[in-house]
């Protein structure tokens, strides 16, 4: 062939390529978008092709765990360069786009659903009997879970736009503020309690459910969208239908949008977004994935008819929500912790106040019914020391809560105690990190703290020079673990927020509520 002849061969071959990459519809040129879309999003695929045939736009669906935080930023060139991305949220992505001063791409609600509860029957109506007006609500989930009642799955907070959206959801019923999280709100991290309960995780929920079907019996609980709920029971997978529960303290809804990453596709983006809003892709779309439509000319599904409730706010800082992740952790590690409570038991705390401190470790013990007192509570698993003194250490006792017994033993520790006619405050902390060094060697990662409560001023034994001295002398994790002291009756304020800052913790002070209140504003800050 002459050199004339190929050249024209090359030139037919790029018309051809070309006229095949713009071929047109009715609704304009065909053309492919690469798009990065959570795996929930595979439920949607059948549609897909009917966009194509409808639109002339191809989606080409490429499903990663991490595309709603991470897998959108910093890869927007060559092979892995996306057109669009189609999340089950882009709070979080938003979030981060935020600290950076960038523009967030171009966004439109796709479809809904809420992050829910689904239980199994019998755990259903054994929490429903419980709860006012069979309401279940977060507290009661994390009561349960504390307790040992109930196991549960959840995707991987760190990993899934849905996990975090169910740990914010929990978080934020926590706080009980009924507005989005604050700075206060995850300093002092109440769900310890809550997390003892989870047996199954996955790095997406899709994952999640998949395992599910297959071990039904690793949880009696599953923390996902409503629609996933929805369609795991439409499968008759499980040997009963799960009970779909919407927490009466509210959730975080998911609204499924289609992102523009490039905006050289915008008028293709224009059409495929056309496309899904319309009544009947919507009906469609309903039908499948069993999420609610945004199209509001759409008449629900039966099992989407009821409200979705109160719908809870997303935090507005991306520093609040990695907080929060990085304190949640590892879902496969155990995070058990271990507290050292060092109660005064001078004199000064016969009759009233002694029943304060007995009434603080009922309540943290299961008596507590209010919202708050259900998330602080003492839960399964938990390591307790209590150390009781006057001018000295009185007693010692420590249990792993395994069940109630563990915790009527602990009790009667608090409860039968006799008292001291001094107060050695520094001689008791002192005494209580020898405990927590003993601790953090033997279990490096179980997380340690203390809580040191008085009413009084340090008046024998070590001063208070000597106790700084001892606990600097101690290992670096050992001096790590923080101190909260309670300050109740006449105890030295200035004292107990100086060993506060010396060990990085916080004092409380019970005078402004209630004794009770006071520890259950510490439980959990690990």
């Amino acid at each position: 062939m002459s050199r004339r002849a190929r050249a024209l061969a090359a030139v037919l071959a790029l018309l051809l390529a070309a006229t095949a990459l713009t071929s047109c519809t009715d609704d304009g040129p065909r053309i492919t978008l690469r798009v990065l879309a959570a795996p929930e999003l595979a439920d949607t695929e059948g549609l897909l092709d009917d966009l194509e045939e409808d639109t002339g736009v191809e989606l080409d669906m490429v499903y990663e765990a991490t595309a709603g935080l991470d897998g959108i930023t910093g890869r927007r060139t060559g092979r892995d360069a996306y057109d669009l991305a189609w999340l089950t949220s882009d709070r979080s992505l938003r979030l981060r786009l935020q600290d950076t001063g960038a523009t967030p791409p171009e966004s439109t609600a796709i479809m809904r659903s809420p992050v829910v509860v689904g239980l199994t029957p019998e755990v259903a109506r054994t929490l429903r009997a419980a709860a006012p007006g069979g309401r279940i609500s977060w507290a009661d989930i994390a009561d349960a879970a504390a307790d040992g009642t109930l196991r549960f799955g959840m995707a991987d907070p760190r990993r899934s736009d849905t996990g975090r959206a169910a740990l914010v959801g929990v978080a934020t019923a926590a706080a009980g503020t009924g507005s989005a999280l604050r700075e206060e709100d995850v300093s002092c991290d109440r769900l310890r309690g809550f997390r003892s309960g989870q047996t199954l995780t996955a790095a997406s929920s899709r994952d999640l459910i998949d395992t599910y079907a297959r071990r039904p019996g690793a949880a009696d609980a599953l923390i996902a969208h409503e629609a996933e709920l929805l369609s795991l029971n439409a499968t008759g997978q499980l040997p009963r239908p799960l009970d779909i529960v919407h927490p009466d303290d509210g959730m975080v809804l998911s609204d499924f949008p289609l992102l523009l990453l490039d905006p050289a596709r915008r008028s293709a983006y224009q059409r495929v977004t056309e496309w899904l809003l319309g009544a009947d892709v919507q009906r469609r779309l309903m039908e499948r994935t069993h999420r609610r439509p945004v199209n509001q000319d759409v008449e629900p599904s039966a099992p989407l008819r009821s409200p979705v409730g109160n719908a809870l706010s997303f935090p507005d800082r991306l520093s609040l929500v990695e907080r929060l992740v990085d304190d949640y952790g590892d879902p496969v590690r155990q995070s058990a912790g271990q507290v050292v409570f060092v109660l005064d038991y001078s004199t000064s705390m016969r009759g009233a106040r002694i029943a304060g401190l007995r009434a603080a470790f009922a309540g943290l013990s299961g008596a507590d019914d209010t919202p708050s007192g259900k998330f602080a509570r003492f839960y399964r698993g938990e390591r307790l020391t209590v150390v009781r003194f006057g001018g000295r250490v009185l007693e010692e006792r420590t249990v792993t809560v395994r069940g109630e017994a563990d915790l009527r033993r602990l009790g009667r520790t608090v409860a039968d105690g006799g008292f001291a006619g001094a107060t050695a405050i520094w001689t008791a902390l002192d005494h209580g990190y020898r405990i927590a060094a003993g601790a953090v060697r033997a279990h490096p990662e179980r997380p340690v703290s203390i809580v040191l409560m008085t009413d009084g001023e340090n008046n024998t034994g070590l001063g208070y020079e000597e106790f700084l001295r001892r606990h600097r002398a101690l290992g670096a994790d050992a001096r790590a673990v923080p101190t909260f002291p309670v300050l109740f009756g006449e105890a030295d304020a200035s004292a107990l927020r100086r060993v506060a800052a010396a060990t990085g913790g916080r004092m409380v002070d019970a005078g402004l509520s209630s004794l009770s209140d006071a520890f259950k504003e510490i439980r959990g800050c690990h």
